[in-house]
């Protein structure tokens, strides 16, 4: 019965994308517009969650910020959904990426680079356009309930010079791609376990942080570099921050914990500078009491 239910899930997306990415390009950000303002009409517990969240962080133009998330997350979509049918040539090219050299830089140390991002922007363009015009990267992601459709995706990324790690049982594979020297990927702005992560501020208020990139960064030696995308009128930039620099507390826990909240900085930067293009509708500051 479940097996039914994916299958149905599988074609029901299929069916309902497609139109969409025959959409001519002229006429995309409008589409991805109205599809997410009807997203914010309908879905309402995310609203809930990403108003609340708004609202506690930044106060004043609530209402308008996270109107704004909703349409940026429709044209995200509508953009995704034309890569993934192969119509969207377009829309990579007109992505600038700068600050090239930081990551240059980083690959001579030969230690392998840790990416570290969040849901900004248009974060699964950001990782096809660089898989295409700069390197192969490992991304860690959530694998998807529905087998059929976690396939797909996995397929159609993979022809982007995307490689899948799942956070399951992820670890082995992040050292082997980095002993290798190559780039891996984390979003690292959702709540985690108490085991996975430490309490820290973050726009604020307390939340739970993925230690994951401090402690691997610590173990491999590799750069950690803060990668984001943002949009700008018709085109996106991709910028390729300088490596952060490691803390010299000599105390493990510590230094780790330093770390973290240096790595946090940097999304908290960017959802500063455009928080319109970050998804509040996470629980970001769940389990904190």
């Amino acid at each position: 019965m479940i097996k039914i239910r994916h299958f149905i899930e599988t074609v029901l997306v299929i069916s309902l994308s497609f139109p969409i990415a025959l959409l001519p390009l002229k006429i995309d950000r409008k589409v991805g517009e109205a599809l997410g303002l009807l997203i914010f009409y309908i879905w309402g517990s995310r609203r809930k969650i990403a108003s609340d969240n708004i609202e506690k962080v930044l106060g004043d133009n609530e209402h308008k910020i996270c109107k704004e998330m909703f349409k940026n997350f429709g044209k995200s979509l509508v953009e995704v959904i034309k890569i993934y049918y192969g119509l969207g040539r377009k829309i990579i090219k007109n992505v600038e990426i700068r600050g090239i050299e930081n990551y240059n830089k980083a690959k001579l140390k030969g230690k392998g680079i840790i990416f570290i991002t969040g849901h900004c922007g248009n974060w699964e363009l950001m990782a096809l356009t660089f898989g295409l015009k700069v390197e192969s990267p490992s991304i860690i992601v959530r694998q998807q309930n529905n087998p059929y459709l976690n396939n797909l995706i996995e397929k159609i990324r993979a022809k982007y010079g995307n490689k899948v790690i799942y956070k399951k049982g992820a670890l082995k594979q992040i050292l082997s791609e980095l002993r290798k020297n190559k780039v891996v990927g984390i979003l690292m702005d959702q709540a985690v376990l108490e085991n996975e992560g430490y309490i820290i501020d973050f726009l604020g208020m307390p939340a739970w942080t993925t230690k994951m990139p401090a402690l691997i960064a610590r173990k491999t030696e590799a750069a950690v570099i803060p990668l984001f995308i943002n949009r700008d009128r018709d085109k996106h930039i991709i910028n390729i921050y300088p490596e952060v620099v490691p803390s010299s507390d000599v105390d493990f826990e510590n230094a780790i914990i330093e770390d973290t909240k240096e790595f946090s900085k940097h999304i908290e930067e960017y959802i500063k500078k455009y928080p319109s293009e970050w998804l509040w509708m996470h629980r970001r500051w769940k389990r904190v009491q």
